[in-house]
């Protein structure tokens, strides 16, 4: 292990490590995922089973940062980054795009506050000459506990938005559509589905390997000939989700469906689970389906609102997520608009980079901007804009 102790806090018994070593953050499992299970807004893109599997599949060797600290032998907080070099330095969270949220861990409770400065002290050290730039942070996360407690120039800016329902039956959630007439559509849905035999069942964790490459065969058909994500179709995703989702289901972190019809499997979807919120994460599904008239998102919301009446710290979760994206289908079951955060956090000596950060996060949104108007005067046909 290369662990070197950054800064030990006056009065207290908590030391700060940097690890840079992949191996010894594999053997962090047992310890991390106990200090998982006691950070409220945790997320499962920051379960160490997702992490891990994403540096073994996205890091780059000698990039590794994991700030940790320490009380007596128990982990309290945990900050999981990397050192990038473009456009500046700076140390990321790790998880990539890929992944829909990003976090620190910080146990709850009373040393959180302790445990948060220590965190901040800690990173400070490790950041070196390198910007601190925690990228789509959900509102509530613990890294706002270290932007409190953080001592140097720092700026927090809008990053993605996304997208959530309340966690409610599936019924509840019809009844939040606009008019009668669209409930009924919904529900004339659901009964096409029942006519045409779709089943779904949970699939155990011995099944999940299998059952993610049929999801990945079926997501790769589903968008053949047109535009697609194209990492979901990169060889180092699919090692990285199968590596992740297997350990992730047994600790009930996600849950993968098969939907069957006359019992061959004809969509697959994952859904990744926390105790505050389930999101979808990836789906696939035949072209068959939409083909015999089967709507494929009401199945996939409908099998996802099944996660949200159980499970969490208080005996249920409170969000059903469609994670990041703006898209118009989205929006037909009115969802609340939740902005994710960027955080940046910056010593004296690198404070230009904070500026230079901030001022291509302010040029990136005029950009979209004029795209967004560009869009608008082509869909009227070239009016005025």
């Amino acid at each position: 292990m290369r662990a070197a102790a950054l800064r030990k806090r006056p009065q207290t018994e908590l030391r700060t490590e940097l690890c840079t070593d992949e191996r010894e953050f594999g053997r962090l499992a047992e310890e991390w995922g106990r200090l998982y299970r006691h950070c409220g807004t945790a997320t499962p893109f920051q379960s160490h089973a997702w992490l891990h599997s994403w540096w073994l599949s996205y890091g780059t060797p000698g990039r590794l940062r994991l700030v940790l600290v320490r009380d007596g032998g128990d982990l309290v907080a945990a900050a999981p980054l990397m050192l990038v070099r473009q456009p500046w330095p700076a140390l990321v969270p790790l998880g990539g795009s890929i992944s829909d949220f990003g976090d620190v861990l910080i146990e709850d409770g009373e040393r959180a506050d302790r445990a948060a400065a220590a965190l901040a002290d800690g990173l400070a050290t490790a950041a070196r000459t390198a910007l601190i730039d925690f990228r789509e942070v959900r509102p509530g996360g613990a890294v706002e506990r270290v932007y409190a407690s953080w001592r140097g120039p720092r700026r927090q800016v809008p990053d993605s938005l996304c997208l959530e329902l309340p966690a409610v039956p599936m019924d509840d959630l019809i009844g939040r559509l606009a008019t009668a007439k669209a409930q009924q559509r919904v529900r004339a849905k659901l009964r096409k589905l029942s006519t045409l035999g779709v089943e779904r069942r949970a699939v155990r964790p011995d099944e999940v390997d299998t059952a993610l490459r049929r999801l990945l065969e079926l997501h790769r058909l589903q968008w053949q000939g047109r535009k697609v994500t194209t990492e979901h179709l990169q060889d180092r995703f699919a090692e990285h989700l199968i590596r992740s989702v297997g350990p992730m289901v047994r600790a009930g972190d996600a849950v993968v469906t098969e939907f069957l019809v006359d019992g061959t499997v004809v969509a697959v979807d994952l859904t990744l689970l926390s105790d505050r919120l389930a999101g979808g994460y990836l789906y696939g599904a035949h072209p068959q389906l939409r083909e015999r008239k089967a709507d494929v998102a009401t199945m996939l919301l409908h099998a996802c609102a099944q996660h949200t009446g159980t499970g969490g710290a208080a005996g249920g979760r409170r969000v059903l997520s469609l994670l990041r994206g703006n898209e118009p289908y989205k929006h037909h079951w009115r969802p609340q608009p939740v902005v994710n955060q960027r955080f940046l956090l910056a010593r004296r000596r690198t404070s230009p980079l904070m500026s230079a950060a901030v001022c291509d996060v302010a040029a990136r949104s005029r950009g979209k901007k004029l795209l967004d108007r560009f869009a608008g005067w082509r869909e009227r046909g070239g009016g005025r804009p």
